[in-house]
């Protein structure tokens, strides 16, 4: 029996890339080929590349203690749980592995919420058409996309699909059974839709009305991504949880349910736990990130690069002639356009050494690092231009 060309499942349709270094807004490749990177390890490395307070941090955690169990004290976890509070309406922090493990936590919260604090026998999550929530059974039943939950049949029960943005279906909104909503303020993975505000007014107002939690998914929204440190934060609204991963830790996997008090007491010892979530390694290069985020200035230049990303991008998606639209928030930006967006990523690569995601078969998703300069900015704008001219 012969052997696969490769004894790494097949499970992702891989660039034909090779990345082997990284610094800052640029990656190379195994020839030494540059690229910039507007990606972002799929709005993961927020603060570009090895950023050297983070790269400091890690380096002297590695020198001290890289993992023990949480049946101890860790520090790092400490402090990062403190420094996220204090920059949120949360009082308290469950640290996972991953966005999809974050949202699992998230998802039993909720659940164990209702049934032991308000003595309910609720379990129903109502998330949105186009979601995304990850690829573990709990997540992709969440998940209102046939396409991610295509083959795992039975699907998980206890969720519910309402389309999203419509004001119209919060008419269905409530169930006995129903416990919490889930959703992104922005669908990153679902084409980059942003949720309208008068549609968040009323369904924050339904679930007030009716003790309903309110949990907001900000694993590729949050930690600056949509120019504030969460995007919540832009809706006038304190949600009961939310959840993190992607830039939480710069590229060290670690993911984190943020709740309120009220919220985070259905979780007593033994009912939820992870034997890596937290440990001294991804709670450093948490900690590190966030110190970095919170300076004063990080975030309004962030904010005033992206403003000026925006006005570019306009000018020159209102003249390309295969641009259907432009949407996003911060630097989490769509580009909809007539044909296949892969075709156009793929040009970007091997033409201008740009790298670039989809978001669906006709968005063009760019999510840069928050700290790309207006140089750079200026030479993705050349090349998008480029890039809408000749096709």
């Amino acid at each position: 029996m012969s052997k696969p060309a490769s004894t790494v499942m097949p499970t992702y349709a891989r660039f034909p890339l090779t990345l082997t270094k990284g610094e800052g807004s640029y990656v190379w490749d195994d020839r030494g080929e540059k690229y910039l990177d507007y990606t972002a390890g799929i709005a993961t490395c927020n603060l570009g590349h090895r950023p050297p307070t983070v790269e400091a941090a890690i380096q002297d955690q590695l020198n001290q203690l890289w993992h023990c169990s949480n049946l101890y004290h860790i520090p790092s976890q400490e402090k990062l749980a403190d420094l996220l509070t204090e920059y949120s309406a949360f009082d308290q922090v469950f640290f996972s592995n991953s966005g999809a493990e974050a949202n699992e936590a998230a998802i039993k919260l909720a659940r164990r919420y209702a049934q032991t604090v308000k003595q309910t026998d609720q379990y129903e999550v109502v998330t949105f058409s186009q979601s995304f929530h990850g690829r573990t059974l709990a997540t992709l039943s969440a998940t209102a996309q046939e396409k991610i939950q295509a083959g795992f049949a039975p699907k998980m029960p206890g969720f519910r699909y309402l389309p999203y943005n419509d004001l119209e279906a919060l008419a269905d909104l409530v169930r006995p059974e129903t416990c919490a909503i889930m959703l992104e303020l922005v669908q990153g993975e679902g084409g980059v839709h942003l949720a309208e505000q008068a549609w968040m007014d009323q369904l924050v107002s339904i679930c007030r009305e009716h003790d309903l939690l309110i949990i907001i998914d900000e694993i590729q929204t949050g930690m600056g991504r949509t120019g504030t440190l969460f995007a919540y934060q832009q809706y006038g609204f304190e949600p009961d949880l939310i959840t993190l991963a992607k830039g939480l830790g710069s590229g060290f996997p670690i993911g984190a349910v943020l709740a309120k008090k009220h919220v985070a007491k259905a979780f007593s010892p033994d009912t939820h736990g992870s034997t890596f979530g937290g440990n001294p390694l991804a709670t450093t290069a948490g900690l590190a990130t966030i110190t970095h985020m919170v300076e004063p200035d990080f975030l309004p230049t962030v904010q005033a690069n992206s403003n000026y990303f925006w006005q570019q991008l306009e000018g020159i998606c209102d003249k390309a002639k295969g641009v259907q639209a432009l949407r996003g928030m911060g630097y989490l930006i769509g580009i909809e356009v007539e044909g296949q967006a892969i075709d156009y990523v793929n040009q970007a690569r091997e033409d201008y050494q740009l790298l670039l995601l989809v978001a669906g078969s006709q968005v063009i998703r760019l999510v840069p690092p928050l700290t790309t300069s207006k140089v750079e900015i200026d030479q993705v704008i050349e090349h998008l231009a480029q890039l809408f001219a000749t096709n």
